[in-house]
């Protein structure tokens, strides 16, 4: 467990963080096999960005609950740092996904009783850190998320996008090496769309974190490093 966690810290620009290989996955659906995954894979290095696009229910989003350790693949290998995760068990999955991964999903997914700062400040104090440093960083991720002035607001009390903003600090206030974002942006209108998504690349970049997305937009799509598909279920 210890060498998977301490090993991404100490990675260079040029090293892959996560690989994917064959990757499979099976549903069962109405006692019949729903093959959702049926092989490909891919490998993502520090501080890459790389846009995932198929087309609807192609398995994008099943990809990424793959990768980041909330679903196992049915088959086929998923690496991080050279680390196979097949073999290690829950609790090392859950320090995994707490450490290492960041998560942005379409729907801001904030806890309604919460407001924006302490939506930020949870993930942290659940990894262990001082209320204090923590109520400090999360001012911090909100300032530079540009929603400071909400942070004393609930969620119902702020816009589609201000909230989202929201979740993108809370998604690296543990500082992860690798942030998972599925349509970030795709709950939000053309323009607000846009802005929350210059503060995300802007954010990944300034952290030095690699990241892969989930789009329909092809215009967003283009703003990455490298773009992968997903077709009849095969990862190219």
């Amino acid at each position: 467990m210890a060498s998977i966690l301490n090993s991404l810290s100490k990675i260079s620009k040029k090293d892959i963080v996560m690989s994917v290989r064959d990757i499979k996955k099976t549903f069962i659906e109405g006692g019949q096999p729903l093959h959702i995954l049926r092989g490909g894979g891919f490998d993502l290095y520090r501080g890459e960005i790389i846009a995932l696009v198929g087309q609807s229910g192609s398995g994008k989003s099943t990809l990424l609950q793959c990768v980041g350790l909330l679903d196992k693949p049915t088959s086929g290998d998923i690496f991080i740092n050279g680390h196979p995760l097949d073999k290690i068990n829950e609790e090392t999955r859950t320090l995994l996904r707490r450490q290492k991964i960041g998560f942005v999903y379409q729907k801001h997914n904030l806890l309604s009783d919460f407001t924006a700062l302490e939506n930020v400040v949870l993930p942290m104090m659940a990894n262990g850190m001082d209320e204090s440093l923590a109520n400090a960083r999360a001012m911090k991720l909100l300032k530079m998320a540009n929603v400071a002035h909400r942070a004393n607001h609930f969620p119902s009390e702020m816009s589609g996008g201000e909230q989202q903003r929201v979740a993108i600090a809370r998604a690296i206030a543990n500082n992860p090496e690798i942030l998972l974002a599925d349509e970030p942006t795709g709950s939000l209108d053309p323009n607000h769309a846009n802005v929350v998504f210059d503060l995300l690349l802007d954010l990944v970049k300034k952290s030095k974190m690699s990241m892969l997305f989930v789009t329909h937009d092809m215009n967003l799509a283009k703003r990455a490093d490298r773009i992968i598909t997903i077709k009849d279920g095969i990862v190219k």
